[in-house]
């Protein structure tokens, strides 16, 4: 029999595809370029108004930023972000075949919802703050920031045993306890950046960042627990660990790398700018760490320009952490808990509780 040809008239017509609407559709960054330009913008601004405000020295009470000039300064602050880049390079690198922001564009609220739920946190982060400095002022103390007063930034103030506690438990419970509690009613573990969907992946990732951080860290800073005799290291470590763990570490998981950084990208649908945006909102949550001043309007705003160069690039480096492995407890371990604040901040608390030799 003659072969017969199939006809468009005998085909089964095949239905039409519907288009992919799946919240899993990985964002297409079409504000990258702008979030770029942004951040470099904004990069270029601060630095020069630093330059042009700060006069010699920089004007802020720390003790390691008050001897050298502030060229110096801003320079060596400067070359962080050169090492922050390159680690963004590796991460890259480590995680090319994973889906990363696509799995964390897939647990977001729709649009609407994130962006209620994002003016919510960031205005219940303003009264956290807020919280924060009058307790601490109502003891005595110094204001509770996101840092303990002389973390990683020495400022040679004294700090009281009990302040460091008190100000673990606050912010422990104001950025950590209470937003967890609210979004895990709502949202389940995955949702929120809280479980691995590649272990062994994370755990490359982790370990290859935090050799090279600490390698960096221990290099670099000359206070720090190689400076520690054998007594004051195997105690103040792990001192160190659990104070650093409750009162910065956790709540910046939750509070930015559970929470806000999933909506950033839904409402951004960009990468880049949910990175700059996780860095901006890291740096500003360290508003009144010890280090800033306030004497004067001039003051304040080298203050503030200071503090976002010093702390948008860590932030967007963590944040990065986190879109690429989808994974909030992956900067936890690569870049935050142990280097640098167990590694640099060990040597403060041996002081604060007295720990001898």
């Amino acid at each position: 029999m003659p072969h017969m040809k199939s006809t468009d008239a005998t085909r089964t017509p095949s239905p039409p595809r519907r288009p992919d609407s799946s919240p899993s559709t990985p964002p297409r960054n079409p504000e990258a370029l702008p979030a770029v330009i942004a951040g470099v913008v904004c990069w270029i601004v601060v630095n020069a108004n630093l330059l042009a405000l700060a006069g010699s020295h920089l004007p802020l009470r720390a003790s390691s930023l008050a001897d050298p000039p502030t060229v110096a300064a801003i320079l060596r602050t400067n070359a962080m972000y050169v090492e922050i880049f390159a680690l963004m390079v590796v991460v890259r690198l480590l995680t090319r075949h994973r889906p990363g922001a696509e799995l964390v564009a897939s647990r977001a609220p729709d649009r609407q919802v994130a962006k209620r739920e994002t003016q919510l946190v960031l205005a219940y982060g303003v009264a956290a703050m807020v919280g924060g400095y009058l307790l601490g002022r109502a003891f005595g103390w110094h204001a509770f920031g996101f840092h303990l007063d002389g973390m990683v930034i020495r400022t040679g103030q004294p700090v009281a045993p009990a302040e460091a506690v008190a100000w673990a438990a606050y912010n422990l419970v104001a950025y950590a306890v209470v937003p967890l509690a609210f979004f895990r009613r709502r949202y389940s573990a995955e949702q929120l950046n809280l479980r691995s969907g590649n272990r062994r992946g994370d755990l490359l990732v982790i370990v290859v960042v935090l050799l090279l951080e600490s390698a960096v860290q221990l290099l670099t800073v000359t206070d720090s627990i190689l400076g520690l005799a054998p007594r004051q290291a195997l105690l103040g470590a792990p001192l160190t660990f659990a104070l650093s763990f409750a009162g910065t570490v956790l709540p910046t998981m939750v509070f930015i790398f559970c929470v806000l950084t999933p909506r950033y990208l839904r409402l951004t649908g960009s990468v880049p700018a949910t990175v700059l945006l996780g860095g901006l909102t890291y740096a500003l949550l360290h508003f009144f760490d010890g280090w800033t001043t306030f004497a004067s309007p001039v003051d304040a705003l080298i203050s503030v320009l200071y503090l976002v160069l010093f702390y948008t690039g860590p932030g967007m480096f963590k944040t990065y952490l986190t879109l690429r492995t989808a994974n909030a407890w992956t900067h936890v371990w690569a870049y935050h808990a142990i280097a640098p604040h167990t590694l640099v901040d060990t040597p403060m608390f041996v002081r604060i509780f007295g720990i001898r030799p």
